[in-house]
């Protein structure tokens, strides 16, 4: 039995017995404020590999479960939040003791701002952001859905469901997604997208109208629809403004353009980055700009012991330039170590599975 037949064949059965599993839970009581609805599936544009999206896995409605003192050992299992590109189930990602009380308090204050006024967008879009930090990802996007019901003229919640189907696998709907939003901002003054983790100096680095740009150039990108991602990319770059939406935007497009065999264009893009850069957040991006442009060799990155999401981008962007220079093997070996990470909601380790899904 091929690799490609065996993955088909887990794609198709894991979540349906994860699905007969949960039936047997017991599971959390549902508040009536925020019902959970399943996103309506969406025509899936044309491109290569990767054309359907991850199976869809309902979980229970967003809720703040009560205090327990049960024994760990008679809960119920976790439930999955997605199946991977490559049939593995996905767990919610582990924090620390210490974020996990910081991120669930958050989510207590978003939760009672909820409850306070269920009327405000605000308190809807901040809900839902705030459950997707801890990894609650498919009542997040039950959240969003339930804010497109009742606001459906608010680009932001296509905005941030379609980047939590990104972190689904659901590329179509995250395409579909992020191209309305798009058309509902079209001719509209720009806003500051305030951070839900604000990094060191507590300034925010996006846009709306840039995240929803950016984020749709990955759902194609990630689909294998690279030239789809260069229409999108490339006026993206036009609303790229800080140095760290720059930087971001740039790394997707370069290796778009690298992708697609056109290496002059790709090298223009490296133009405007220099090592002085007044980069905050998107630091890895930034130093993989500058390997690209040979200022930095691509086993010093992959020597670097970063946390967060750092070692899937370094991973994801050195193993894709070992693709397209030739060295398929290293860059196997590379997407696969990746994939041994735990942040497997970061886009780096989405890229490295597509990779290895394509084969």
């Amino acid at each position: 039995m091929s690799d490609q037949t065996t993955r088909a064949i887990l794609r198709l059965f894991v979540p349906l017995l994860l699905l007969v599993s949960w039936g047997c839970a017991s599971s959390s009581s549902v508040p009536a404020s925020v019902p959970m609805s399943t996103p309506e599936s969406s025509s899936t544009p044309p491109g290569p590999p990767l054309s359907t999206d991850s199976p869809s896995l309902t979980p229970p409605p967003p809720q703040l479960p009560p205090p327990t003192t049960a024994d760990p050992a008679q809960l119920p299992p976790p439930r999955p939040e997605a199946v991977s590109l490559t049939g593995a189930p996905l767990f919610a990602p582990a924090l620390s003791a210490e974020v996990q009380k910081t991120r669930e308090a958050e989510l207590a204050a978003a939760q009672s701002a909820y409850d306070a006024d269920p009327e405000s967008a605000d308190a809807m879009i901040w809900l839902g952001r705030r459950l997707a930090y801890l990894g609650r990802f498919q009542e997040a996007i039950a959240v969003f859905t339930r804010g497109i019901e009742k606001f459906p003229d608010d680009a932001r919640f296509y905005r941030h469901r379609g980047h939590r189907h990104i972190t689904l696998r659901n590329f179509g709907r995250a395409i579909a997604d992020l191209s309305e939003g798009r058309r509902l901002v079209k001719g509209k003054k720009d806003q500051v997208e305030p951070d839900g983790l604000p990094n060191a100096r507590n300034i925010p680095t996006t846009s709306l109208q840039s995240n929803l740009c950016y984020h749709l150039g990955l759902g194609y990108y990630l689909r294998g629809d690279f030239e789809g991602a260069l229409r999108t990319f490339r006026p993206c770059m036009k609303i790229s403004r800080s140095p760290d939406r720059l930087v971001s935007t740039s790394h997707w497009l370069y290796m778009t353009l690298r992708r697609l065999g056109r290496q002059d264009e790709a090298s223009a893009i490296l133009e405007p980055i220099t090592m002085d850069m007044d980069v905050i957040e998107n630091l890895s991006y930034h130093k993989l700009l500058l390997m690209y442009a040979g200022e930095i060799a691509p086993e010093e990155l992959l020597r670097e012991k970063g946390g967060g999401n750092d070692p899937a981008t370094i991973g994801y962007g050195v193993g894709n330039w070992y693709m397209y220079n030739g060295q398929a093997k290293k860059a196997e070996e590379t997407f696969r170590t990746v994939l041994k990470g735990s942040r497997w909601d970061s886009f780096g380790h989405i890229a490295s599975e597509a990779e290895l899904a394509r084969k």
